[in-house]
């Protein structure tokens, strides 16, 4: 069953969230029933935390709480996304295999009391994992309200125990072959660490100093692995008894376990978390990274919103609410960008347990309050856009995203604990929405050519394959913005050796990187066009690039900081330092007009988010999010699905879809 057969199932988008009623009576049941038809919810995400209930011992189900309630779900038009509950064991798990509890890096072995404790890689837990979504789905498989299976739940634990050891020299010995070529990946000759058994390896758990980085990237890798494996066991162990799709929801953006263009390939659709990490319009930026990274995770198909926080940011130290009209414009941006609806954890806020203050859609203050009150409106305008069903979004601007490059930059021992790898992405991306550009994610080694620009904000470790396809995209025509740190290492954590970056993108951007410098933690240098930057710095010599900008200062004073290159028919530029926000968005700007990308919709003031969703019939659809304080005058107005009217201008806080014929 395809992400589209789902909305047709539901006759529209999915709107809804998870739904724990174990946590109630049935007078709340009752309650609940009728809230939910007003705020149209038709979609219900149920059993993700209920293993306890569910097995109460080993082997022994009890389904009957659950038949009623997904019967009474049914029956007041409510769909299932039936979850798999293995992210919290039962206490009678953990005592009947303590060793199946999960152990850190150093040492220490973690007792239940929380979620998600339990090593991935025991085989008791595993089978545990595979019968519990086997007996769910003989029971369930072809039940008429289940729309979606759901398995696990943000799957992303790792673990450092004799279990994980014995399972990581599995996955070493499929990788690297033989012992030898596990000695030569990691450098082993250093610091006396060379393996003469098998035995000897183990994962980099706590140590007197720096860990290997080639053992360290592995161990990342090797998790990733693990994670889908184990995904698919229960996957595979649901379509013994159903055809309804399979996923599991993804928490994005900033879980450093998961590859997850490889876990995205496994999904019957793509389904994703997203919890903002500031307030105002960073938080509506934010929304539109999450929800751009999930829409190229799901590559053409569609995608879900799985989960949001209805009145939920994370702020530093504190969670703080969205302000009035953000439930809407939330929701909005993530469906503007792809998705087939949106949901919420959770629909009824929980009055005890480790989450009592999480947000929900129906808050302790009952439906008597504004967030309530929100809810429906945003029900009420999600049950209108039926019609997206199905239709896609396009990008003429692509970020590269390796989970390489990321774990690289959490190995010991980098010449600056500065170098972030998500920082840079999100800035790429803030500067692209603040024009008003949508933006795809890509692998560096995928396709690119449909792309008029490319941005590479952080690529520290470069595989040969993504450098030589970097330099075809150049050759080919496209417009490269390569950015500080670049292609430093290859995929086994091997310096890159006479210059940086690795040699197939050094042609195309015609620089030589011979020294980095990195800045102090409160210096800021200063480039000959008035930029700043900041974290880093490097000296360059141009191999047939021009120099667009020059540090001014130091001992790098003159020398290269911005270069650009005419390779091929296309153009690679390098930037050798981090620049401050305006100064990166200037740039970024000038890289757009140079590769002419126009926005999604001209003529739009700042803070008024633009969005188009294509229908294969040549129907289009502009979303449009005014996030400013502003009434904003249309250009060209339209027929509006929010109101059934022709819209002239969008009110303060306002948002509109407009159909264009």
């Amino acid at each position: 069953m395809t992400a589209r057969s789902i909305t047709d199932r539901l006759r529209g988008l999915a709107y809804g969230g998870d739904y724990n009623p174990e946590q109630w009576d049935e007078p709340v049941w009752k309650e609940d029933d009728e809230l939910m038809r007003r705020a149209r919810v038709n979609l219900a995400t149920v059993g993700v935390f209920s293993w306890a209930l569910l097995e109460p011992e080993e082997g022994r189900y009890d389904f009957a709480w659950l038949d009623a309630h997904i019967d009474r779900l049914h029956a007041n038009g409510v769909a299932v996304d039936l979850a798999t509950p293995t992210a919290s064991p039962p206490p009678w798990f953990t005592l009947a295999h303590p060793e199946a509890l999960a152990v850190r890096a150093d040492g220490t072995r973690l007792t239940h009391g929380s979620r998600d404790t339990y090593c991935l890689a025991a085989p008791a837990y595993r089978r545990a994992a595979r019968r519990i979504a086997s007996a769910l789905a003989e029971r369930y498989g072809d039940h008429p309200a289940l729309a979606l299976w759901h398995v696990h739940n943000e799957y992303g634990t790792l673990c450092w125990c004799d279990h994980a050891a014995a399972a990581f020299r599995v996955w070493l010995r499929a990788r690297h072959g033989s012992l030898d070529a596990l000695n030569e990946a990691w450098g082993t000759a250093f610091w006396s660490q060379r393996y003469t058994s098998w035995e000897q390896v183990l994962p980099p758990r706590a140590t007197q100093y720096h860990k290997n980085p080639g053992q360290t990237v592995d161990f990342h890798r090797f998790w990733a692995d693990e994670i889908i494996a184990a995904y698919c066991e229960q996957r595979d162990a649901i379509r013994e008894h159903s055809d309804r799709p399979v996923t599991t929801n993804l928490m994005l953006p900033y879980y450093l376990r998961l590859n997850l263009w490889a876990f995205a390939r496994e999904l019957d659709i793509v389904t994703s978390d997203q919890y903002p990490s500031a307030p105002g319009l960073d938080s509506a930026a934010h929304v539109a990274f999450y929800a751009d990274r999930s829409r190229s995770l799901a590559g053409g198909r569609p995608w879900l919103l799985m989960e949001q926080g209805t009145s939920t940011v994370y702020d530093d130290e504190q969670v703080i609410g969205k302000e009035p009209g953000e439930i809407l414009r939330h929701s909005l941006g993530h469906i503007a960008r792809g998705s087939e609806g949106a949901l919420f954890f959770q629909w009824r806020q929980s009055r005890a347990g480790a989450e009592t203050w999480h947000s929900a859609m129906l808050p302790h203050a009952g439906p008597d309050s504004r967030i309530f009150r929100e809810v429906t409106q945003t029900g009420e305008a999600v049950a209108r856009l039926g019609e997206l069903a199905g239709s896609t979004v396009t990008a003429q601007v692509a970020v590269l995203d390796d989970p390489d490059a990321m774990w690289a930059l959490e190995v010991d021992g980098l010449p600056s604990a500065r170098l972030d790898y998500h920082a840079p992405l999100a800035e790429a991306h803030r500067a692209l929405w603040d024009a008003g550009v949508t933006v795809d994610f890509a692998h560096p080694e995928h396709e690119l050519s449909r792309y008029r620009l490319v941005v590479a904000p952080s690529l520290f470790l470069l595989s040969d394959k993504g450098a030589e396809n970097l330099r075809r995209y150049v050759a080919g025509g496209g417009t490269l913005l390569v950015q500080h740190a670049a292609g430093f290492v290859d995929d086994r954590m091997h310096a890159r050796l006479g210059g940086y970056p690795a040699g197939p993108l050094r042609e195309a951007l015609g620089v030589r990187v011979e020294e980095h410098r990195p800045l102090r933690t409160d210096e800021r240098i200063t480039l000959s066009d008035g930029s700043h930057g900041t974290v880093w710095s490097e000296s360059l010599r141009t191999e047939g690039a021009e120099t667009l900008a020059a540090y001014t200062h130091g001992m790098l004073a003159d020398s290269p900081a911005l270069t650009r290159h005419h390779f091929g028919t296309g153009q690679g530029w390098y930037l050798s330092t981090r620049l401050d926000d305006a100064d990166y968005g200037a740039l970024v700007g000038r890289l757009l007009k140079e590769a002419g990308v126009e926005p999604d919709v001209p003529d739009l003031p700042a803070g008024v988010e633009a969005v188009t969703r294509h229908a294969a019939d040549g129907r289009r659809w502009d979303v449009l999010i005014n996030h400013t304080t502003d009434t904003v005058p249309l250009p060209d107005p339209a027929h509006d699905l929010l109101t059934g009217t022709t819209t002239h201008e969008l009110p303060p806080g306002g948002c509109a879809v407009l159909r264009d014929h």
